[in-house]
């Protein structure tokens, strides 16, 4: 039975996990005009690596994203 209660505590925390994700994902994707993507590179620059890593990953993808749309983001396009 503890193997079950594990599994589910597992479970639950990967769901969380994700949707901790998707809700930073669209709070980045309101980052969307040249200011205020300088604005968020700066406040990011105050901060190491790997406190910004997540935040950088979402923000690179969604930069290509926008890339192969043919659409620019904040002055960015994704290289």
């Amino acid at each position: 039975m503890t193997s079950l209660t594990a599994l589910r505590s597992t479970v639950a925390v990967h769901r969380d996990a994700r949707a901790r994700r998707r809700q930073l994902e669209r709070e980045l994707a309101s980052f969307t005009t040249a200011a205020e993507r300088l604005d968020l590179d700066a406040m990011l620059s105050r901060h190491t690596t790997e406190q910004t890593r997540e935040i950088r990953q979402i923000l690179a993808g969604q930069d290509a994203v926008r890339m192969i749309s043919g659409r620019t983001t904040g002055g960015h396009r994704a290289a």
